[in-house]
């Protein structure tokens, strides 16, 4: 279980107890409801923050997917923040049920990072790219600049990004979490070639999403 989802599953063991403890106390019946649907939610909650060991694929060039989902995008896009330019961006939408531990696409030195308030559209629609809350990651690569960015969804309302500037990350590194549901976005170096299709499921850390060409570069 990774350690962001602690404090939800201790919350709601807390509130479990004094639920049942409560019923105990006054014999009602609907506090037993109310245990039981905590109790699934604490159980549930363990099984949302899983956080399955992955390792990352050995070649240098690859470009991993940062998260669990379906690439629901593959486009040419102007980024205005960091790249400045034209990049090619891999989206990808995360439903409740996968793995929500973020993990850094590429190696490289983070060189630019920013918070972004917005609204909480559902995350599989494409306004959601610009108008809902996300957090934009820049790295320096040997090969470019990388970005990616961790947007919310409707049920996702928290974004977690541990990572700071200046920091140097490896490939497959995990560095946050996106709590119940939502988008990931890519934005890849001049120089890579995507390798997935859309429609395509994707495992983070383990997936590779798009290859460094070091002839283009």
């Amino acid at each position: 279980m990774s350690k962001e989802g602690i404090p939800t599953l201790v919350g709601l063991m807390v509130l479990a107890l004094l639920m049942y403890w409560g019923s105990r106390l006054f014999d009602a019946k609907l506090l037993v409801v109310f245990t039981g649907i905590l109790v699934f939610a604490a159980l549930f909650s363990v099984y949302f923050f899983r956080d399955p060991q992955r390792m990352p694929p050995q070649d240098p060039m690859a470009i991993v997917s940062p998260c669990d989902g379906k690439v629901i995008g593959i486009d040419r896009v102007r980024e205005n923040e960091f790249v400045q330019g034209e990049a090619t961006r891999i989206a990808i939408f995360m439903s409740v049920f996968n793995v929500h531990v973020n993990y850094v696409p590429f190696r490289g030195t983070v060189e630019y990072m920013r918070f972004f308030r917005g609204k909480y559209l559902r995350a599989d629609l494409p306004d959601a790219s610009t108008h809902n809350v996300h957090i934009l990651t820049g790295l320096a690569t040997p090969y470019g600049k990388l970005l990616f960015k961790q947007s919310t969804g409707m049920i996702a309302r928290r974004l977690v990004n541990n990572l700071r500037q200046g920091q140097k990350v490896e490939t497959g590194e995990k560095f946050g979490i996106i709590k119940f549901g939502s988008r990931m976005e890519v934005y890849l170096p001049a120089c890579a070639q995507p390798t997935i299709q859309i429609g395509e499921s994707v495992r983070a850390c383990e997936s590779v999403i798009a290859m460094i060409n070091e002839e283009e570069k």
